[in-house]
């Protein structure tokens, strides 16, 4: 109890702070490390590293005893501290309510790319299909196909990727699911399904050739490169999707592609109604940022 003095009682020891774990106090260092190697969040990895080598959660890395603090954490932060993705060194990622297996050789999922999937989960939901039909091309790990098919419970997804190391990721991705995943090219895929298509959605390449040298670390040497450049100005993927959303959608049927936001504008352009598209629009990020288009096939 307080002294009659209100100060503090001599014969009652005083409660300082709870002491810091060895794991925290190495989390705390690596932080720094990462914020000085210009990683652009450096507490968050860091966590997550020391999270991943303990097999714990980022909330309960406190828990970790100073005796089974393992040693191949710095391992981890000096990959990281060279700007190997995070994913690749936990071989994992997280996308909507999905964990997924990726590693070298698939594009890394962005948290960006789930506000282009929250906008044609909505879109389909509003279509009054029962069982609607949907076509996700450039899949990569599968995360658009698959979490289509998560949140839109009777949709039919069918998910297209060109490359082989790609499709080895997105197998295990989609194993156990409902989404129908074939090796292809996106321009020419999936014939059988012309004219039928009620979704068409994309993350394709898009970066321009000339904007090599501006992209992150982590994109620029670690992702495929198939999966980020598309020509000069960035559109030729998006140029070529276009053709193919058209032979596959059904009239009234939605395409939905992302692009970068410096791009914001030019691809409601590629969906004229000249090509048989109408209501081609723009559409912003979490960060208010121009981030996908879309459009609708026009009516005959």
């Amino acid at each position: 109890m307080p002294s009659p003095s209100g100060g503090h009682d001599p014969q009652r020891p005083r409660r300082g702070p709870s002491p810091r774990t060895v794991l925290l106090a190495e989390v705390a260092q690596a932080t720094q490390r990462l914020a000085d190697a210009g990683v652009p969040s450096p507490r968050f990895d860091a966590e997550e590293l020391a999270a991943h080598v303990h097999g714990v959660k980022r909330g309960e890395l406190h828990r970790v005893a100073d005796a089974d603090f393992d040693a191949r954490y710095w391992e981890a932060v000096a990959r990281r501290e060279a700007r190997e993705p995070l994913q690749h060194i936990t071989g994992r990622a997280f996308f909507r309510y999905l964990e997924l297996h990726v590693g070298p050789g698939v594009f890394v999922p962005r948290p960006e790319t789930e506000s282009v999937v929250g906008w044609a989960i909505d879109a389909v939901r509003a279509m009054d299909v029962v069982e609607p039909l949907i076509v996700d091309l450039c899949t990569g790990s599968g995360a658009i196909a698959l979490a289509l098919a998560q949140e839109v419970p009777r949709s039919r997804v069918h998910a297209v990727e060109l490359s082989d190391e790609a499709m080895q990721w997105a197998r295990k991705n989609v194993e156990g699911s409902r989404v129908v995943l074939q090796q292809g090219d996106a321009l020419t895929a999936l014939p059988e399904l012309d004219g039928q298509v009620d979704l068409v959605i994309s993350n394709p390449p898009y970066i321009p050739l000339t904007e090599w040298e501006y992209v992150a670390p982590e994109a620029r040497d670690h992702d495929p490169e198939l999966a980020l450049f598309s020509g000069q100005d960035g559109l030729d993927t998006i140029r070529g999707i276009e053709r193919t959303a058209h032979r596959l959608l059904r009239p009234g049927g939605v395409v939905v592609i992302e692009h970068a936001d410096t791009q914001g504008g030019q691809v409601p352009w590629i969906f004229t109604e000249e090509r048989g598209w109408a209501d081609a629009a723009d559409h912003p990020d979490l960060n208010n940022r121009p981030r996908f288009a879309t459009a609708r096939r026009a009516m005959p």
